[in-house]
């Protein structure tokens, strides 16, 4: 049975809007949305339904196709909540898409949670976003660190997607944290491109003229293939280290034995998986054939986020405005939850206290667990 704007109080059945990359520059992302939210479903199914209060209500994704484009997004944000009548809406994952949707959700009172969304500004301001993952500012630092202490290296290079919220303000975080360890201009080369570009070899040239021990590269994974190749090809053989998002299952399956030895900042790591992240990684690749990514991962966490949340509001009201701000309520003072990708707890605000991860592709091409870095 529908529901409307003003109100379901005849209603059973809760609406969860899942805002996804399902095609455009990044559908593996998407697609890992997808299966992850679909996962959780057929719990929630299995169980009767969903039990708030007193009562079990059937739940129902609307599951909707952003393009990986940021209008596309904002379109799909409106529909959901103005027509659509969602409670809560999961995702979009990329920076792109999530920063100018997180604006719609808020500005409609509605709970929205990006899973995979690390730039400050999708929750900045926004008491009705959350995230499931740690920040760049956070990220960008835990990278300077690492390879700081682990390779001993003064002088690094950064390629990035200036066009892209994400790469660009990780790198700007990356750069800000190494020029604080090793002094200003320790970061030899600073080199962009835009959206689509797929020859590097202008930017990789100046990167290893430049004296440049170690390159950063804080790019999806339909980019970090063609760059770790163009470098290789180009003479590079130095260290390249990325980020969360070379974290799909993809980046190894394109980039090949390129990758092997490479480092990433990321959520969690498949590889050594134990307890609850290793039933969800065997129960996923039994059903899709593959090991999941960090992206279904923190789906899956986000997903069991929102339903504590709207389990903690005791029960529903029937009115849709005032339910929406009794989730928004409930999902902030979630505490110590213990997700597959981390233990997470808010204080009030959009973000989670949890700790990163320092995963290398092993030379069988698995995501290994390296080291864990906490806040």
């Amino acid at each position: 049975m529908a529901f409307s704007l003003s109100g379901w109080a005849h209603a059973e059945t809760i609406k969860i809007g899942i805002n996804a990359e399902l095609t455009g520059d990044i559908p593996k992302v998407g697609e890992g949305t997808k299966f992850a939210a679909q996962m959780w479903l057929e719990d929630v199914k299995a169980a009767g339904g969903l039990a708030v209060g007193k009562k079990k209500y059937a739940v129902e994704l609307v599951l909707e196709d952003n393009e990986s484009k940021a209008e596309s997004a904002v379109k799909v944000a409106t529909k959901m909540i103005t027509e659509d009548g969602v409670l809560v809406m999961v995702g979009p994952q990329a920076s792109k898409q999530a920063i100018p949707a997180g604006g719609i959700a808020n500005n409609y009172k509605t709970v929205m949670i990006s899973p995979w969304s690390t730039n400050p500004d999708t929750t900045k301001d926004r008491p009705y976003v959350f995230r499931a993952c740690f920040l760049d500012p956070f990220q960008g630092p835990v990278v300077a660190n690492f390879i700081s202490t682990e390779f001993k290296f003064t002088k690094a290079a950064v390629l990035y997607d200036v066009a892209s919220d994400y790469p660009k303000g990780l790198a700007e975080f990356f750069k800000k944290a190494w020029e604080g360890k090793h002094g200003k201009g320790s970061v030899v080369a600073y080199e962009s491109f835009t959206t689509k570009d797929t020859d590097f070899s202008s930017q990789l040239t100046k990167i290893i003229n430049s004296g440049a021990q170690v390159l950063f590269t804080p790019q999806y994974y339909n980019e970090v293939a063609l760059i770790v190749q163009q470098a290789h090809q180009l003479g590079w053989k130095k260290p390249i280290v990325g980020s969360d998002s070379w974290g799909s299952a993809e980046t190894v399956k394109l980039c090949g034995k390129d990758c092997y030895g490479t480092f990433f900042s990321t959520h969690y790591a498949a590889a050594g998986a134990t307890g609850a992240t290793k039933a969800f990684i065997d129960r996923y690749k039994a059903k899709y054939g593959y090991v999941p990514d960090d992206v279904a991962a923190l789906t899956w966490d986000s997903m069991l986020l929102v339903q504590q949340a709207i389990q903690n509001t005791g029960g529903l009201t029937g009115d849709l405005k005032k339910d929406r701000e009794n989730v928004r309520t409930a999902m902030s003072q979630i505490k110590k939850f213990k997700g597959i990708t981390g233990e997470m707890t808010f204080s009030g605000g959009g973000d989670p206290v949890k700790c990163a991860v320092i995963v290398k592709i092993s030379d069988a091409g698995e995501f290994t667990f390296y080291k864990s870095v906490c806040p």
